[in-house]
């Protein structure tokens, strides 16, 4: 089924996302201004060891690898 500029469900679902936007926008500066580094870094601790212990360290940052893709879609 496809969907027409002009369909109710869909302009209803673009006015719902109009009507939220500022909100959550406020609640998105909210929680950015009552959040702190030292915080996050203690909360997201417990799963940087445990990627320490568990994943190896890949041999290569998939930079090259990436460039290459870059590389191959240009043409």
């Amino acid at each position: 089924m496809t969907q027409t500029p002009h369909d109710p469900d869909l302009l209803r679902f673009v006015a719902n996302w109009k009507a939220a936007g500022p909100e959550l926008e406020r609640i998105r500066r909210d929680e950015l201004a009552a959040s702190s580094t030292i915080g996050a870094v203690r909360a997201l601790a417990g799963a940087f060891r445990y990627a320490r212990r568990h994943l190896p360290p890949r041999p290569t940052s998939g930079l090259v690898e990436q460039q290459q893709w870059f590389r191959r879609l240009a043409r």
